[in-house]
């Protein structure tokens, strides 16, 4: 039988999951080798540098650089208060004497007798690095953070924006068909992660910035809404760091496009369970997708049954997404994998496989045009 490679969209019920917790910067890890952890736990911490604030003395106090450190009434290393007098100078025969008060809180990070100026360092700002994953920690890594491991439910979705967020599950669509409209989404939302069908539109989206829905999930979306959204077009890039207040994420493409049912009914299955989501996508190299997890409670471990992942193996029978035109977004399955290459509509020529559509058509399209599905 022929068999081909390609990437993969992981929708899965279990599957043994990992994730790495690392701060920016060297830091604190909170936990332990074998803790039991929430998703919401603090894994790790540690403390941003402060911003910069130089200031010239010399020219606010109009002495020489070389007098500077003479009027200082501050040391390097001491903290300085909004509003504290930090520098004086000595004046004419002891008259028309200036002082600086500082217009920063900070510490005083460096004086130089030849520039005359001073750098004052702001306020450190706490980072704190959440456990994302409710699950076993496995590793830790001293000063940087830790990993973690659970079994879990786990989909990842074709586009996303915004950054981790954390709630309960909640279905507002019967069918993976049904539109995701602004009057699906009601106050009772709040802090919720919704659950939509087919197309969610920009007002549905907005509903729930402004109830303060942790995310919102469906099928797909129109690129104008979600453009009217953010205010710019977004463009190639690596997302996951918008601020819009609620996550949103895309399970299979842009335009009216019904969610798979299968992800439609694996994610209803765990209606009222929490689940933590991220936005983050990354279109080219170091592919990253949205994605939405799920811990699995001791209860389900037993009734739910790991499936066998293929590793990105294409074979006949296995379910893709087609992810260019003519056919983008539809969904299938492998019919053959002719082993020869075949001459495109453009005249070149490319690896290619059959593909049999949901609806029964059977359609012909090179294999860098597929993604599949690892159920």
């Amino acid at each position: 039988m022929s068999q081909a490679y390609t990437p993969g969209l992981k929708v899965t019920p279990r599957i043994r999951h990992q994730v790495r917790r690392i701060l920016p910067l060297s830091g604190d890890v909170m936990v332990k080798k074998g803790d039991k952890v929430q998703a919401r736990d603090v894994a790790a911490q540690t403390d941003m540098p402060g911003d910069i604030f130089p200031v010239n003395l010399a020219n606010v106090l109009a002495i020489s650089p070389g007098d500077v450190p003479k009027s200082l009434l501050v040391k390097e290393g001491d903290s300085v208060e909004v509003g504290q007098t930090i520098a004086r100078s000595e004046g004419i025969f002891g008259f028309f004497k200036s002082e600086y008060q500082a217009k920063t809180a900070g510490v005083v990070e460096s004086i130089s007798g030849v520039t005359g100026q001073v750098i004052l360092r702001g306020q450190p700002r706490p980072i704190q690095v959440l456990a994302y994953l409710t699950g076993e920690v496995v590793e830790v890594l001293p000063n940087e953070g830790c990993v973690i491991e659970a079994d879990i439910c786990y989909v990842q979705g074709i586009f996303g924006i915004g950054g981790e967020a954390y709630g309960v599950l909640e279905s507002v669509c019967e069918t993976p068909h049904d539109e995701l409209t602004a009057d699906r989404v009601t106050d009772n939302l709040k802090d919720k992660i919704i659950i939509g069908g087919a197309r969610m539109t920009g007002d549905a989206v907005r509903k729930a910035i402004e109830i303060g829905a942790a995310a919102i999930i469906s099928g797909g979306m129109d690129d104008s809404d979600l453009k009217d959204i953010l205010g710019y077009d977004l463009g190639v890039a690596v997302t996951g760091s918008e601020h819009v207040g609620t996550t949103v994420i895309i399970t299979e493409g842009f335009g009216d496009i019904a969610m798979a049912e299968r992800t439609f009914d694996l994610l209803r299955t765990h209606v009222g369970q929490s689940a933590a989501v991220n936005g983050a996508t990354q279109i080219r190299a170091g592919v990253m997708r949205p994605e939405i997890l799920i811990p699995l409670a001791a209860g389900e471990l037993s009734q739910v049954q790991e499936p066998r992942h293929f590793g990105g193996q294409l074979e006949v029978g296995r379910p893709v997404r087609i992810i260019r035109d003519p056919y983008f977004g539809r969904l299938g399955e492998v019919a053959d994998l002719p082993a020869e290459p075949a001459i495109l509509g453009s005249g070149s020529k490319a690896r290619v496989l059959d593909v049999k559509l949901n609806d029964g058509e059977q359609v012909r399209v090179p294999r860098a045009n597929v993604e599949l599905i690892e159920l």
